[in-house]
């Protein structure tokens, strides 16, 4: 917990909480009983107040959106006694309460609000923490089974079907976020952590051999994110025979279930020097890419929504390089089915001033394809060589 006013109470009163818009950490480092048939977190009575206090929170890092929000569990704190003054078991570490709910399935919020706000809250602890779970899901554990024990050096609690008291040494209850992908550094302990830090976890983690792109003389690798439902890449052939003429190795991946084995999938990223994809969450997986990669986003026609802040801002805070590719009217598949001078391809903003947020999602991510100008995104893809240091490749290729 940083900020001083909050490291004072903590340290007079045993107990203290960091609130934002975003998330909710509360912290005690007093003993407390933790009942998780009830999902209470019990703490000790300050002795300088006489008067029982309660705080609720539901241990989930995203607090801007309350649909999300009322679907997940609330864990209440509290000051009163205990129906059962008792352990059924006392531990020597520290509990951390959090949420699997939410948006989890989604790769760029499990690591926007699960995974990197793990690695904040828990790192300091060097795995001596245990984990307990709230809106447990089988399948994000087991996605991100080769994190946890990393994180924690104890099995995962589920709070729903474990029905017992535990008493810890003390307790964390929520994650704290700091920004999409990314860590703010002089919000850690210390100035503790940094998003390269965790980016060398996760090279750790799932054993990923290249660290830079400049470490190897191999032909440059392109992977390419291969959207199936939505902004789907209309004219893909033509846009891999452009890719290949440049020089460039492309990996296509295309398989929801590919792309869900993060351990495997990690490992083909690592050995990628580029990577390409329309707007979307499969984009988070640039963080998989070797030191002095890039990543290049397009940008559909008309969504401004998230373009820059969840994959352009975190960029140059992991080593990476970002490059955008915009797409013109005439590259939309909305082009196809309005025509040119229609308001929802030449007036985007129309659509949003009318519709809001929910109507420009509707239209411009769930709606729209995308057939690239392959001679204009040619030049984007030579930026990208330059930056990777084989721009005298691509003279040859001419």
């Amino acid at each position: 917990m940083k900020s001083g006013e909050n490291r004072t109470k903590l340290d007079s009163t045993g107990f203290a909480c960091d609130i934002n818009s975003w998330s909710t950490v509360c912290v005690t480092n007093k003993p407390v009983k933790i009942d998780t048939n009830t999902m209470q977190v019990h703490l000790q009575p300050s002795t300088t107040s006489t008067i029982n206090t309660t705080t609720i929170v539901r241990p989930y890092s995203m607090h801007e959106s309350p649909y999300v929000m009322d679907y997940i569990t609330p864990v209440t704190i509290t000051t009163t006694r205990p129906k059962q003054t008792t352990c059924d078991h006392n531990h020597e570490h520290p509990a951390v309460i959090f949420s699997t709910g939410g948006y989890t399935g989604n790769l760029f919020h499990e690591f926007n609000e699960n995974i990197i706000p793990l690695f904040i809250t828990t790192r300091l602890f060097k795995s001596r923490v245990h984990f307990l779970v709230v809106d447990h899901k089988p399948s994000f554990i087991q996605k991100y089974r080769r994190v946890f024990p990393r994180l924690s050096n104890h099995e995962i609690i589920n709070m729903a079907t474990d029905s017992s008291v535990h008493c810890f040494p003390g307790a964390i209850i929520g994650l704290k976020y700091h920004k999409f992908i990314g860590i703010n550094t002089s919000e850690t302990p210390e100035n503790y952590y940094s998003m390269p830090d965790f980016r060398e976890f996760i090279r750790q983690t799932y054993k990923l051999k290249t660290k830079s792109v400049f470490s190897t003389k191999n032909p440059p690798r392109l992977l390419l994110i291969s959207r199936q439902r939505t902004r789907k890449f209309l004219n893909q052939k033509e846009m891999v025979k452009m890719i290949e003429q440049l020089g460039f190795q492309v990996i296509i991946a295309s398989s929801d279930k590919e792309m869900s084995n993060i351990e495997k999938f990690s490992r083909v990223i690592n050995t990628c020097s580029v990577m390409v994809g329309a707007h979307g969450a499969g984009l988070a997986n640039e963080m998989f890419l070797p030191d002095g990669g890039v990543m290049i986003q397009v940008r559909p026609l008309g969504f401004q929504y998230g373009v820059d802040a969840f994959y352009s801002e975190p960029g140059p805070g992991m080593g990476l390089k970002y490059l955008e590719y915009r797409i013109e009217p005439e590259e939309s598949s909305l082009a196809d089915v309005y025509g040119l001078d229609h308001p929802v391809v030449k007036d985007t903003a129309s659509v949003a001033a009318k519709g809001g947020y929910a109507a420009a999602r509707e239209i411009y991510l769930n709606k729209q394809d995308l057939r690239l100008n392959v001679n204009r995104f040619r030049e984007t893809l030579v930026e990208a060589l330059g930056f990777i240091g084989r721009h005298k490749d691509v003279v040859k290729t001419r």
